[in-house]
């Protein structure tokens, strides 16, 4: 458990930072903007307490916010992955390995349940993120467009990075 705290902490830092210094600086001509730090979110512990999982999302975000210069709106997006994270959940996975500790991972859940994970959360937030950010109905078409590019962009390398760090599957289907 001690471990799984301090290899958390540190991927909590390491995309933190990297958002800050590398992503932040990286879009194209100002409709895809990627955020990988939303990783941070996704890759929790599944049984990770709901209180827990909504304060670090929050912190998250606050991170976030601080180096964007930005009013909460990284923030408030983050909470709103981590409802639809518990909420994706509790339909999708047993009830046994709801109480585990097992990180949702590419290696540990499979291609396909881990990019519908990825994909709709990554919707929820940057959809979230960029209506907030604009909170207006102007250019409504080019706001679509912006979260539907950074949702692809942030996907992509999400998935790069899943199958980068891919370890294989450590538990055994009997």
């Amino acid at each position: 458990m001690g471990r799984t705290i301090i290899f958390n902490f540190v991927r909590f830092v390491v995309l933190i930072l990297l958002q800050a210094f590398l992503f932040k600086n990286i879009g194209y001509y100002n409709l895809a903007s990627p955020f990988p730090y939303i990783l941070v979110i996704f890759l929790l512990p599944i049984g990770i307490p709901n209180l827990l999982l909504y304060t670090l999302a929050f912190l998250t975000g606050f991170c976030v916010d601080l180096f964007y210069d930005s009013l909460g709106v990284h923030a408030a997006a983050c909470v709103a992955l981590a409802w639809y994270r518990t909420f994706f959940h509790n339909i999708t996975l047993e009830v046994d390995m709801k109480d585990s500790y097992l990180t949702p991972n590419l290696g540990e859940m499979g291609f396909k349940w881990f990019l519908s994970y990825v994909f709709f959360g990554t919707l929820v937030h940057h959809t979230t993120l960029y209506i907030l950010e604009v909170f207006s109905f102007y250019q409504f078409q080019y706001t679509l467009l912006s979260i539907g590019l950074s949702c692809i962009f942030t996907l992509i390398i999400i998935l790069l990075s899943g199958i980068l760090f891919f370890k294989k599957k450590t538990r055994y289907n009997t």
